[in-house]
């Protein structure tokens, strides 16, 4: 039994994993709330936001269900079907392709914004409640749900509250669970640029003993990097201008793609691994950012994020359909041990490979080669490594 002008969820958060929450929660036919500080910027294609994601697709039919993705597809989302990488110091080459998979794409390559934009646009007809801009100033709980209060006098009662207010959450602090964090000294530049080579619908990773480089293929001639740095190498290279930053990205990707021009600002964020001990306490869970953070060497960042999504919709569903309480502690410590287990394996996963690669150890610089080598001419293993990053593994 709920209480009189109790409503179901309440998402702290609207960014893109929070946002995708209440979204299919709603569509599912709770009654949904989204609290976010302040009014997402619109999306505009003449100013493409420098943050993008490899978007997986499992998450695409996520969206495609809520009913957005075709028209994030409409907008800008470039479709890339192979993934090459390599490491500097020579050896062998690991390539995944869409059609050696059996697939029409591995994935695509889409804007932080243009899916925010289109989250929100979709909020208003599933009956979102919006609560823009707000912050929560306190929370209380009891075993029948949570009561936020928050900093525009505003107050809500929800039988669950969803924590997705990014990796420096303050709803998770309320809460009282704690994370482990581990800094990784690096920095991940970013920014847009044209190669004299064509990207080939191919997202391009090259390992360096610096942190790895990835071209993602974003429009046509044009991609976008992501290059790992040591903080006081990624000061430098923010420093320089456009015309020997293009010269340094031409050489640290080995010419690969030819001659390198820089055509967008350029930014720099603090790489990290964070991981909550905890997803749940009492009616609050944690999802994305603000229960895990991890290093963006495999773009899997959001893709985990929204994987957290979808497997609280599952479990929602499954009561509704046993019509049992979809709320129950025992339930939502179901889902937080399933989404804890997967989420720890990859940030470690990465940590590791992170180490393996950013690094100019002789013994490991001779391993490393061979190894990419080796995995890309074992087919039952490429096919495992890429059903976990497209978020089929286990089905």
């Amino acid at each position: 039994m709920s209480r009189r002008g109790q409503i179901d969820v309440a998402v702290v958060g609207g960014g893109v994993v929070g946002a995708a929450c209440a979204l299919v929660l709603a569509r599912e036919g709770l009654r949904v709330a989204l609290v976010e500080g302040r009014e997402p910027p619109r999306w505009s294609a003449a100013g493409p936001d420098l943050r993008v994601y490899a978007f997986a697709a499992d998450n695409a039919a996520l969206l495609d269900e809520a009913g957005i993705w075709k028209s994030v597809c409409g907008a800008r989302a470039q479709a890339y079907r192979r993934m090459r990488v390599w490491d500097a110091a020579g050896g062998g080459e690991l390539t995944f392709d869409a059609d050696a998979l059996g697939r029409v794409q591995l994935g695509w390559i889409v804007e932080n914004a243009l899916l925010v934009d289109r989250l929100w646009a979709a909020l208003p007809a599933a009956c979102v409640q919006p609560h823009c801009p707000a912050r929560v100033e306190a929370m209380e709980q009891d075993e029948d749900g949570v009561k936020l209060r928050l900093d525009d006098g505003a107050r809500i009662d929800a039988r669950l509250v969803v924590a997705a207010d990014g990796a420096d959450s303050g709803l998770r602090r309320l809460a009282g669970l704690e994370v482990a964090a581990h800094e990784y000294s690096q920095r991940g530049v970013v920014a847009f640029v044209e190669t004299a080579a064509p990207h080939e619908d191919t997202a391009w990773q090259r390992f360096l003993p610096t942190g790895p480089l990835a071209f993602l293929p974003f429009a046509e001639g044009r991609s976008s990097i992501v290059w790992t740095l040591p903080d006081d190498e990624a000061q430098r290279l923010l420093a320089v201008d456009d015309e020997a930053f293009g010269r340094e990205l031409t050489l640290a990707m080995g010419g690969r793609l030819g001659d390198v021009r820089v055509v967008s600002p350029r930014a720099a964020f603090p790489l990290r691994r964070q991981l909550a001990r905890d997803y749940v306490a009492g009616r609050v869970i944690v999802a994305g950012d603000a229960a895990h953070v991890v290093h963006p060497l495999a773009g899997q960042g959001v893709n985990l994020g929204l994987r957290d999504v979808a497997a609280l919709r599952d479990g929602i569903r499954a009561a509704q359909d046993k019509r049992v309480d979809w709320a129950a502690s025992h339930r939502l410590e179901r889902w937080a041990r399933r989404r804890r287990s997967e989420n720890a394996t990859a940030a470690y996963a990465f940590d590791g490979i992170n180490r393996l690669f950013s690094n100019d150890e002789m013994h490991l610089t001779l391993l490393r080669g061979p190894l990419l080598g080796l995995a890309g001419k074992l087919p039952p293993l490429m096919d495992l490594f890429w059903r976990h990053a497209a978020g089929q593994s286990g089905r």
